[in-house]
């Protein structure tokens, strides 16, 4: 069974069917990967750290092992109760252990399966997607839409609203994967005691470490042609640990962004109007430079950043690509178009 929107993939997380018996969740993003992956065992054992109904097993030892994975998931246990199976670091190695045993699954015992990033020809994930007893879920970095549903809802669980400057802010700022968002979004939830609506200032002076400012630093140092300060930057960000797939999220949307101001700029002569039409909105310190940036692009220039970086993020999609050192060659070659040319396109 093949998951492919978030619609369908909340339901069923809400709702496991009854038929289901494996459940493959795979994707760049690891902390949303354990974020479904808890929801979902949540929904089989009270404990996930139940030794008893709860076996964990390594994706490395079933190739050495397959038959690992029938024995635990059919193993009885002595307090009762359904049995749930988790099987982490999971490649392609794993189908072989896993199709004999999805002849004859045991009803009462589901598997969760972890799979890292998995090509669409991968084994795996075509078993996953093909099979009706077993699931394919999935787990891409957050887009700046999504993650405003996220935020909100994160905060309201709290009793805290944000309001729309501060919520624009914090969509783009909390890039990474779900585990950092969620800590993040934790830290303002601290930081803001017993007040209960979240401004601009608020997200501003909790989260201003969160990776806004290397993000847009590369994204503006990119897109105003300094090759030496982008590799820095994007040199940083991996070494912090931010997906490459998130990095190009962010490069995507503000080639986007300049695109679309340059659109409502050929029908609206007042750029005060412009800036508050763009979306996602410019944080209102970087307008100068973004206006600037406008100025250097041209608009086909725009298009053909645009489809070049859709292109390197669906080849790092796939497994086995560099994916890193494409987006190095990527960003150089971008700034590097306007080198010299961005000095008064500084932030």
């Amino acid at each position: 069974m093949k998951l492919s929107n978030a619609r369908q993939i909340d339901a069923f997380i809400k709702s496991i069917p009854a038929e289901i018996r494996a459940v493959l969740i795979y994707g760049p993003d690891r902390g949303l990967m354990r974020e479904r992956a808890r929801l979902i065992g949540g929904q089989i054992v009270a404990d996930l750290n139940d030794p008893f109904n709860v076996s964990v097993l390594n994706g490395d030892d079933l190739k050495e092992m397959p038959g690992a994975l029938s024995d635990e998931a059919n193993a009885v246990s002595m307090m009762g109760g359904r049995r749930l199976v988790r099987i982490e670091n999971a490649g392609d190695t794993v189908t072989v252990a896993l199709k004999p045993y999805l002849d004859d699954p045991n009803p009462e015992a589901l598997l969760i399966i972890e799979g890292g990033e998995l090509g669409p020809r991968s084994s795996l994930r075509q078993l996953a997607e093909k099979t009706a007893a077993m699931a394919a879920i999935p787990c891409y970095v957050d887009a700046p839409e999504s993650l405003g549903a996220l935020i909100r809802a994160h905060l309201e669980e709290h009793g805290i609203r944000v309001s729309r400057d501060a919520l624009t802010w914090l969509s783009q700022a909390l890039a990474g994967d779900r585990q950092r968002i969620r800590g993040e979004l934790d830290k303002l939830v601290t930081y803001m005691g017993e007040a209960k609506q979240v401004e601009l200032e608020d997200a501003c002076a909790c989260c201003g470490d969160a990776g806004v400012l290397s993000m847009d630093d590369l994204a503006f140092s990119t897109g105003g042609g300094r090759p030496e300060q982008a590799i820095r930057t994007f040199t940083a960000l991996l070494a912090e640990g931010m997906p490459v797939i998130a990095v190009l999220r962010t490069l995507q949307n503000h080639f986007r962004r300049l695109h679309h101001a340059q659109t409502l700029a050929a029908r609206e002569s007042d750029m005060r109007k412009v800036m508050n039409m763009v979306v996602p909105p410019v944080f209102f310190k970087q307008q100068d430079a973004f206006q600037a940036q406008m100025r250097l692009w041209r608009g086909d220039e725009l298009l053909d950043i645009l489809g070049r970086l859709a292109d390197l993020e669906a080849r790092c999609k796939q497994t086995g690509t560099p994916d890193e050192t494409l987006t190095a060659q990527m960003i150089l070659s971008i700034s590097a178009r306007r080198a010299g040319a961005g000095r008064t396109a500084r932030r």
